[in-house]
Order: C-alpha cells, then sequence, then structure tokens
C-alpha cells in the first residue's frame, strides 16, 4: 500500500527527548485505506516520540467524532472516540512489523511511517455495536423504532407477576435434592 507522506516522521535529525506531532484525521485517511463505514471523522491525533539512543517509543493519543450510521435505526450519529496506543520502533537487520507493539526497521532508516498503526487503533477503538443515544435515552423518534416496537413479542402481564410469586414444581423437585444430601 502507498505511504501518506504526512504520516512520515523523519527522526534523523531529532535530538534525544521527546517531540510532540499533531495531526488531522479525516475521511481522505480512510478512504486512502478504502475503509468506508463512517460518514464523517475529525479527529485529532498527537503523536508524542520519545528518540533514545537505540529505540523510538511512540505514543499516539487521539480523539474526537466519527459519524456512523446506528446499527438499530440506520440513523447516523455521531460517536464521540478517544484512546492511546503505545509502540516501539527499533533497529534490525531487515523490516519486521509482525508485532503489534514492537517495529523493527533497517539500519540507516531515517523516516518511519505511522500511518498503519494510527488506521488499525482508531479503527479497534471503536465500539462493535454502534447505538444511537436515542435510543437508549428513548428520544429519538424513527419510524424504525416504531416499527420495531410494534413488532417485538408481547410479554404476558399475568404470567409474569405469578412467576415472581410462585416457581415452576418441576424445579421445587430439583431442589429437594439438593437440600437433601
Amino acid at each position: 500500500m502507498r505511504e501518506l507522506k504526512e504520516f512520515t516522521i523523519p527522526f534523523v535529525g531529532l535530538k534525544l527527548g521527546t517531540h510532540r506531532f499533531d495531526f488531522k484525521i479525516d475521511n481522505k485517511f480512510f478512504n486512502h485505506f478504502e475503509y468506508d463505514e463512517f460518514n464523517d471523522v475529525d479527529l485529532k491525533l498527537d503523536v508524542l516520540l520519545d528518540k533514545k539512543t537505540t529505540l523510538l517509543e511512540f505514543t499516539l493519543s487521539y480523539n474526537g467524532v466519527i459519524n456512523v450510521f446506528c446499527d438499530v435505526t440506520n440513523e447516523p450519529f455521531g460517536e464521540e472516540i478517544q484512546g492511546e496506543y503505545h509502540f516501539i520502533v527499533k533497529f534490525g537487520d531487515e523490516f519486521n512489523s509482525e508485532n503489534e507493539d514492537l517495529l523493527i526497521i533497517p539500519h540507516g532508516s531515517y523516516e518511519v511511517n505511522i500511518q498503519q498503526y494510527i488506521y488499525e487503533s482508531v479503527i479497534l477503538s471503536m465500539p462493535s455495536r454502534r447505538i444511537h443515544p436515542g435510543v437508549d435515552d428513548g428520544t429519538l423518534k424513527s419510524d424504525i423504532l416504531d416499527k420495531l416496537e410494534e413488532l417485538s413479542p408481547r410479554v404476558n402481564k399475568e404470567y409474569k407477576s405469578t412467576s415472581k410469586d410462585k416457581t415452576d414444581p418441576r424445579w421445587d423437585t430439583l431442589k429437594k435434592l439438593l437440600n437433601d444430601k
């Protein structure tokens, strides 16, 4: 995959110690990865690079809003996310990115591209089930919610009230077996 130049950090001219980089992440970033589940993206990314003599420590901190579709109603809403990801870059004989927290780049390299780490950490920080906040608190009015309510199974109120008072006699017999020990 082609690298995005704005997420390539040249470290060769930097002094030992910590360095900060700020980025804005938008739809173009995820379109580059051909990821189209987000409607709109507005993330602020802070990269903290701690350069040491034999390695580089990166900490990616991001927060913002990603507009997605609700899994229940298919209504768009802004999902607020924040997260942090930490990884280390070491120098070796050849490039190796098999370990998710350790990147090995060849000796003599002068820059590192962090776009894949940004992409993976943002995608993994999204909740697996995206539900509009109006669904949980009941403020969202939607045709889909009305239809789901209409089609939901009805609970018999008589059975519900008597079920607290009485248990199934089959279970009572089994409870006797436990008490007979």
